[in-house]
């Protein structure tokens, strides 16, 4: 996709982080917003933030895990825009703990943020996009899913969040693979983050209350704090990301790493599946962090 100006973003977990940064660099390029978000304050507040810069904006308060939510979504953003050029589906939740010890209810609230969200972005927006193709040779559509590194890593104690957005990229390959079959006016693209100071490990804000009513284990609230310190000490900001983001629409390229560096960790893993050999040492690198982790939840 050459040119935005004059065409429509869809980007949900606008609120914040990296939907909030997208909406900023798509509304510079002179696109129209269809902002979405489960927080109506933070989505208040971004519409607010971004109504001087003239361009065309449009809230909706959604929770993406909902279909019948998001078949309506689709439908009000084609009365108010036709079919959207570029869909953002980033909107995602952050858990940690370990693996056995997550709840039903912590189950299905990840996974239908962060899986079925996705899903139902892909599902109700992208029929629409092809056929917005097939009326018209000059569109140009392209679909974002925002996963994570550890949708190509598996570090421990966080097995939830590893596993929704291993679905993510899985997902928005075989996305990507499917529109190849079909057309060569959409595409797709997977971001892969690491550690970048976003809200994501402030997750708890949005808890449905069978979450959080549920006792923190050990394993939780060490996870949450190690969390909160990667995350809050990340050097690369979400605003590089969105840019990030806009380069690869821009030049059809599918992978988006904020950290590239991290991709040596995705090569050792890589091997060791060809190799046949047991997971990798995530800690290889900082021995001393996964001892520290391992003390701590053997009550050492």
């Amino acid at each position: 996709m050459q040119s935005f100006q004059g065409k429509t973003a869809v980007l949900t977990g606008a609120g914040s982080g990296f939907g909030l940064a997208c909406a900023h660099r798509a509304a510079a390029l002179g696109m129209n917003l269809v902002l979405i978000d489960v927080q109506a304050d933070a989505l208040s507040a971004a519409a607010a933030a971004l109504s001087p810069t003239g361009v065309a904006v449009m809230t909706a308060v959604t929770d993406v895990a909902d279909a019948a939510a998001m078949d309506r979504l689709a439908d009000d953003v084609m009365a108010r825009f036709g079919a959207p050029h570029l869909v953002f589906n980033n909107a995602g939740v952050g858990t940690s703990g370990l693996l056995w010890e997550a709840t039903t209810a912590e189950w299905d609230w990840v996974m239908g943020v962060n899986v079925w969200g996705v899903i139902h972005g892909v599902r109700v927006f992208t029929p629409r996009m092809l056929e917005a193709a097939k009326g018209d040779p000059t569109y140009q559509g392209h679909i974002v899913n925002t996963a994570s590194m550890a949708g190509l890593l598996t570090p421990p104690n966080m097995g939830v969040y590893n596993v929704s957005k291993h679905a993510v990229v899985a997902l928005t390959e075989s996305l990507y693979q499917d529109l190849c079959l079909v057309t060569d006016q959409v595409s797709a693209s997977v971001l892969c983050p690491y550690f970048v100071p976003t809200g994501i490990s402030q997750s708890g804000r949005n808890e449905p209350k069978a979450v959080a009513d549920t006792e923190l284990t050990a394993s939780k609230k060490i996870g949450q704090a190690m969390l909160d310190k990667a995350v809050q000490s990340g050097k690369v900001s979400a605003q590089t990301v969105a840019e990030l983001v806009f380069d690869a629409v821009r030049d059809n390229q599918f992978y988006i790493y904020s950290h590239p560096q991290a991709l040596s960790a995705v090569e050792t893993r890589l091997k060791a599946i060809v190799n046949q050999t047991q997971p990798p040492d995530p800690f290889a690198e900082r021995p001393q962090i996964g001892e520290n982790l391992k003390q701590a939840l053997r009550g050492g």
